[in-house]
Order: structure tokens, then sequence, then C-alpha cells
């Protein structure tokens, strides 16, 4: 056996002593130019994160398909827990994720939207708990996180119609997203071209914020640069925004 082999192992053993909780996976976006400012490459398993939709139009519908493009990109089931059943669900279809990995809790009322997250993530093995909410506290917060890290399920707070207000609160979710709609690239032609978001970071632990113009998710819940930005060098791809 190989001597870091050897050493990583002992770590681990002294961590499993310690009670320190183990490194969990991550899921990459596939885009360099954001996996490159995110801790670990991507989406950290076993997290809160939160994601948010256009403030001006209280337009959600571009932050829903980045989500369920996330989401269609892990494996198992997923619990969407929300106030009523106001969600188009063939959307979520478009962006990779199939109708028959989610199970919707329809619970009434942000309160309880809070309460059936946190017993859906403390069942490990399934792929992640989504709850929309308009606004929660920093204590709930704290609990969804640390129900998270305790079984290893990823979880998703998506703040709908949310004001910059509301985001102001303290949070311990891990990255915060804001996803709004941005004009396609034209076709010179009478046709719609592939969507596109504009996706601002506006806060990750351990990070900087950030923001990129990026082409929808596809069929498969993979986003991508548009063509014409592609070689374009870092500094030119993405935008650095408040935090």
């Amino acid at each position: 056996m190989r001597q870091s082999t050897v050493i990583d192992t002992l770590r681990g053993h002294i961590a499993a002593i310690e009670g320190v909780a183990a490194r969990h996976a991550v899921l990459p976006f596939g885009v360099d130019t954001i996996d490159q400012r995110l801790p670990g490459g991507g989406i950290a398993a076993g997290a809160l994160h939160e994601i948010a939709g256009s403030v001006d139009l209280a337009d959600d519908a571009s932050a829903t398909i980045f989500l369920g493009g996330m989401l269609a990109r892990m494996e198992g089931p997923v619990f969407w827990c929300l106030r009523w059943r106001d969600l188009f669900a063939p959307s979520l279809h478009l962006a990779g994720l199939h109708p028959d990995r989610v199970v919707y809790v329809e619970a009434g009322s942000d309160t309880n939207v809070l309460l059936a997250m946190e017993e859906c993530l403390r069942h490990a093995g399934i792929a992640a708990v989504v709850g929309e909410v308009s606004r929660y506290s920093t204590t709930a917060s704290k609990r969804l996180q640390l129900a998270a890290e305790a079984s290893g399920v990823t979880a998703f707070v998506f703040r709908r119609a949310s004001m910059p207000a509301a985001l102001a609160e303290g949070t311990a979710a891990a990255t915060r997203w804001r996803i709004t709609a941005h004009p396609s690239a034209p076709l010179g032609i009478p046709s719609l071209g592939r969507p596109r978001w504009h996706v601002a970071l506006e806060r990750v632990r351990g990070g900087t914020p950030y923001s990129w113009i990026v082409e929808g998710a596809d069929a498969q819940g993979r986003i991508a640069l548009p063509a014409a930005l592609v070689d374009r060098p870092a500094a030119a791809e993405d935008r650095q925004v408040a935090a």
C-alpha cells in the first residue's frame, strides 16, 4: 500500500473517532469558469444552497429550470416541498428531471415547508430536498444545514419572489444564486434561440461572488457558455457582483 494511501486511511479513522463529518462529494456544472469559483469545484452535497429568481419581474421560471437541471444530474429521488401545487412540472422534464423522480409535498405554509424539509433531510439515500419559501430565519437555515450535513443529502431553499431585503438576512447556506432571464442570441430567422440566463453567485462560503451569462439547461440538465464567450479570457467571461 502506498504511503499516501495509508496516511489518507489514518486520517479517515481519526476523523471518525473525533466525530468529524466526512467531506461530501460535489456536483460540477461542467463549465470551468463557474466550477473554479466554487470550493471543491461544484455544488457541495450534504449542504444547504439558496436559489432565487428575478426581483423586478417576480419571475421564478428561469430559476426553476436552473434548479431542475441540477437535480436532473443527481441520482435518486427528489422531495420538493412547497406551499401549494403551482409548479408547472413538465418544465422540469425539459431540463432532464423526469417526473417519476419527484415527490411533491404540499405543506400549506412556509413554516410547514421548513418542517417537511427537515424531516426529509433525515433520510439518507435521496438525491436532494427542495423547499419553496418566501422568507425564513437564520436559525431555520442552520437547522437545515445541520440536517443536510448529517445525512449527506443536498438541500435547496427556493426563495420565491424574493426581494433584496429578504436576501440580506443571515443564512447558513453554502451558496446563494439568483437566476434571471437574458436575451437569447438572434438567429437571423423568425425563431427563438436557446434560452440564456444571467447567473449570479451572490454568496459563496470561502469564495467570491461572480456572475455569468450562460445558455439554459438542455435535456440533460447541462448549462453552457454561449459560443461567443468560450474563447474569451476568464476576466471577460464573468463579472464580479456585489455580495
